[in-house]
C-alpha cells in the first residue's frame, strides 16, 4: 500500500525530517536498488512495484574529508545534495536517472527535503562546501532558488536548479503565473483518493481472491505464476487503475467472470518457457525447497503455457509476453493500449 494512504503519518514524518535537517550528519541518504527503491527488472510476481533503480549511496559518516572533491580515481565518491522544499522525490528521481549512467559505487546522493527557509539553506551549504558537493534542487520558491543560487555561486559550488527554467516555459507557453507553491503534487485531490481505491482494489482482488472484483474491475490480467501480475496490478493502481488478477492453473477452471467481461478488459501474459523455469527455480531456492518439484520442472510449464495459451485464444484477449520485461515496459504497453482504445 502506498504511504499517501496515511496522511497524518506522512505529516508528522515530514515535520520531524524538516526538524533534524540541520548538520551534515543529518541529511537524509536516499536508498539505493538493493533496497527496493525503484523497478523491478524481472518478470515474476509480487515485486515492488514502486521499486527504482538507484545507487550505492553512504550514510552521511561516510562523507568525503572537507574540501576534498571527487577526481577520476582518487577513490572518493562524488556527493550529490538533492534539495527541495517538499519531499524531494521529482529531483531525487531526475539525479537517479543521470547517476544510472555511471558507476554507482563511485556517487553518494543525499536528500535534503523541506528547505524552507534561509537559515536552513546556510546550514546545507556549509555541509556542501565541506564536501565539495553537487546541488540539484527543486525549491519553487523564487526568494529560497534566487537565495541558494547566490550563495552557491560565492561558495564555489555546482548547483543546477531543476524547477525555475521549466516553470519560466510554462509560464511564456500559458500566459500564467506559477503558484510558487511547494508540494502541490502531493495535494490531496480527487486523484489521489481515486489512487488509494486503486490499490486498495488491486489487494482485495489479487491472485484471484474473489472473482467478483473480475466484473467491477478496469482490466483483468490472467496468466501463469511468476508472470507479473502482482506488481503490474500494483503498479498501474498507482495510475489509477482498477485491476484484477487471476492465475491459471490447468487444474482450475477459470472463473465463470471472465466469460462475462468483454475481452477487451482481459489482457493474458506469457514468458518464454526458459526464463520462466529460471524465475520458478530462483524461487524454490530463495524458499529454501528442492529443485524437484513439479513447479519448476520444464514439463510442467510447457503445461501450463500451453493451457494459458489455449484459454486466452478462447477468450479473444490481446496478450503481451513479459519475458526479460521490467514492470513498467510492460504497464506502458497497456496504458498505450488504453489510449489508443484497444482496452475500454
Amino acid at each position: 500500500m502506498s504511504p499517501e494512504t496515511n496522511k497524518h503519518a506522512e505529516t508528522h514524518a515530514g515535520a520531524e525530517t524538516k526538524k533534524n535537517v540541520r548538520t551534515p550528519n543529518e541529511t537524509e541518504p536516499v536508498a539505493g536498488a538493493d533496497d527496493g527503491a525503484h523497478p523491478p527488472g524481472d518478470a515474476s510476481d509480487h515485486e515492488d512495484p514502486d521499486a527504482v533503480g538507484g545507487v550505492n549511496v553512504g550514510s552521511a559518516g561516510d562523507e568525503a574529508a572537507p574540501g576534498a572533491r571527487a577526481a577520476p580515481g582518487d577513490g572518493k565518491k562524488t556527493v550529490i545534495y538533492v534539495l527541495s522544499d517538499s519531499l524531494g522525490e521529482t529531483a531525487e528521481y531526475a539525479v537517479r536517472a543521470a547517476v544510472s549512467q555511471f558507476d554507482y559505487d563511485t556517487i553518494d546522493i543525499r536528500r535534503i527535503p523541506f528547505v524552507d527557509d534561509i537559515s536552513t539553506l546556510d546550514e546545507v551549504l556549509v555541509s556542501a562546501k565541506e564536501n565539495e558537493a553537487l546541488i540539484v534542487y527543486t525549491l519553487v520558491v523564487p526568494e529560497l532558488s534566487a537565495y541558494l543560487r547566490e550563495k552557491s555561486a560565492a561558495l564555489g559550488l555546482e548547483a543546477i536548479d531543476l524547477m525555475t527554467p521549466l516553470l519560466e516555459r510554462i509560464a511564456r507557453r500559458t500566459g500564467q503565473r506559477p503558484k510558487h507553491k511547494p508540494g502541490l503534487v502531493h495535494k490531496l485531490d480527487e486523484d489521489y483518493f481515486k489512487r488509494v481505491e486503486a490499490i486498495e482494489f488491486a489487494v482485495k482482488y489479487d491472485d484471484g481472491k474473489d472473482p467478483r472484483g473480475i466484473l467491477r474491475a478496469d482490466i483483468v490480467l490472467i496468466g501463469v505464476s511468476r508472470t507479473s501480475k502482482t506488481p503490474l496490478s500494483m503498479y498501474l493502481a498507482h495510475r489509477r487503475i482498477k485491476v484484477a488478477n487471476v492465475p491459471l492453473v490447468p487444474e482450475v477452471a477459470p472463473p465463470k467472470e471472465l466469460y462475462q467481461v468483454s475481452a477487451n478488459r482481459i489482457i493474458g501474459l506469457t514468458i518464454h518457457p526458459e526464463a520462466l523455469h529460471q524465475i520458478r527455480t530462483e524461487r524454490l531456492k530463495s524458499l529454501g525447497l528442492g529443485l524437484s518439484a513439479s513447479y519448476a520442472r520444464m514439463e510442467r510449464i510447457l503445461e501450463e503455457l500451453e493451457y494459458a495459451e489455449n484459454l486466452m485464444k478462447r477468450l479473444g484477449c490481446p496478450v503481451i509476453d513479459v519475458t526479460n520485461k521490467a514492470v513498467e515496459e510492460t504497464a506502458s504497453l497497456i496504458l498505450q493500449m488504453i489510449r489508443g482504445g484497444r482496452i475500454r
